[in-house]
């Protein structure tokens, strides 16, 4: 029996779960409200610089269910703000490329609202997005805060932008 408890452990130390509260089908009302301001603020082009979250040497993360957390340093990304339109792309040498258009916003809840796009998809099709809190929005950088789910408990992934350009 305590084998069995060993196992389980080991499988939460390396894996990770997507709290539900990072989907945008959350119990909880979503604001459609825009926050405008805060839209404009990250409009241009942008470099996630580095993604954190605690037991980050122990824990792998699969990132916006298309890569591990860590294929997304180096990632660039692009947001139109008048439209909420852009770009993604995983540029690691590492990791397998990816490149995909995104809608986004960003709610009067501080919420950053992201649906991951295939080549010729309107988002209006896709049912399926992404929640992440907004924080420490300045110029130069800001940073998307996900949640997930180890062993039970809530952890913050925290994604790093810089401006680049």
């Amino acid at each position: 029996m305590k084998k069995g408890i060993f196992m389980c452990l080991i499988a939460v130390l390396f894996f990770a779960c997507k709290s539900a509260s990072s989907t945008a089908s959350t119990d909880t009302t979503l604001s459609t409200k825009l926050d405008k301001s805060t839209q404009v603020a990250l409009k241009g082009n942008w470099v996630l610089t580095n993604v954190s979250y605690p037991g980050s040497d122990y824990i792998k993360v699969n990132s916006f269910d298309l890569a591990d957390s860590k294929c997304f340093i180096g990632s660039t990304w692009s947001f139109i703000s008048n439209n909420n339109k852009g770009n993604m792309a995983l540029t690691s040498p590492s990791c397998t490329g990816f490149s995909s258009p995104i809608v986004w916003s960003i709610n009067n809840q501080g919420l950053f609202v992201l649906k991951i796009l295939n080549a010729g998809e309107k988002a209006k099709k896709v049912r399926d997005g992404y929640l992440l809190k907004v924080s420490g929005v300045s110029e130069s950088s800001f940073q998307l805060i996900d949640n997930i789910n180890v062993g039970g408990q809530v952890k913050d992934v925290v994604y790093q932008f810089q401006r680049a350009n």
